[in-house]
């Protein structure tokens, strides 16, 4: 029996160590998230239908292989929002499809507004027009676009940049199309989750290895929940800044 409580009280205590380590990793990059504008629909979500619904379009970059697809960020997002709002009942739903271009994932709006109604949907984008040398303005133009039909279907959109890989960091010009994202989140006045510029941080601490890439499961899984982490901050603290902000129609 002793050796018994002896093992348990190590599996708690490892469990309790690899927690706070999964803390103390995302917690580096918090100043580097900002609710700077506001989440009106999430927050008429939130606070009378009690019913909140995501949608992440994206690319391969937010899902992850295998079983440990339920652990990719919008999985832990819908988690993690769930427990951080007890009463409302969140759903958080995927369309991730590799290789697609920002312009091919707008022709989806339509279809996505109809279909699913979210009161928020989370755009990933950038890596795939990168590498495909989208000229930049028209990059630009999709986002600024994409953003005025979803806004016109009644949902809020949080921009999503690239991830930060310094295997390819010389290769692929990401930071012309993030600085592209920012000017759009800017003039549009929508939240940007700057994933590129907070990867690009926990590889300058040392906080992850980024340089092993797909090789080491358990970090590509620790990263995706850090994620998960900081955007519901983001979406918790946008949804607050409408509540004390004159009501106004888009």
């Amino acid at each position: 029996m002793r050796t018994l409580l002896l093992v348990i009280v190590g599996l708690l205590a490892t469990t309790a160590g690899a927690l706070a380590q999964a803390d103390d990793a995302c917690s580096v990059a918090e100043p580097l998230v900002h609710a700077e504008n506001s989440l009106t629909h999430v927050a008429a979500a939130i606070d009378t239908t009690h019913h909140l619904d995501v949608i992440v379009i994206g690319s391969a970059s937010s899902v992850l292989p295998g079983i440990a697809g339920k652990r990719a960020y919008p999985a832990r997002l819908e988690t993690l929002l769930a427990s951080r709002l007890p009463g409302v009942e969140v759903k958080v739903g995927s369309r991730a499809k590799p290789r697609q271009t920002a312009a091919e994932m707008a022709e989806q709006f339509d279809k996505l507004l109809a279909e699913d109604k979210p009161a928020l949907v989370i755009w990933q984008t950038g890596t795939v027009d990168a590498m495909r040398g989208v000229d930049p303005d028209e990059f630009r133009a999709t986002l600024d676009d994409g953003v005025g039909v979803l806004h016109t279907g009644n949902a809020d959109v949080i921009l999503m940049n690239m991830q930060y890989s310094p295997r390819t960091e010389s290769m692929i010009a990401v930071d012309t199309y993030a600085e592209q994202m920012l000017w759009v989140a800017i003039q549009r006045e929508v939240p940007l989750f700057d994933r590129l510029g907070i990867m690009r941080h926990w590889s300058e601490l040392g906080t992850f290895d980024l340089f092993s890439g797909n090789k080491d499961p358990q970090m590509a899984e620790q990263v995706h929940d850090c994620i998960a982490r900081l955007l519901v901050d983001l979406i918790l603290d946008a949804a607050k800044r409408a509540r004390s902000e004159p009501s106004v129609t888009r």
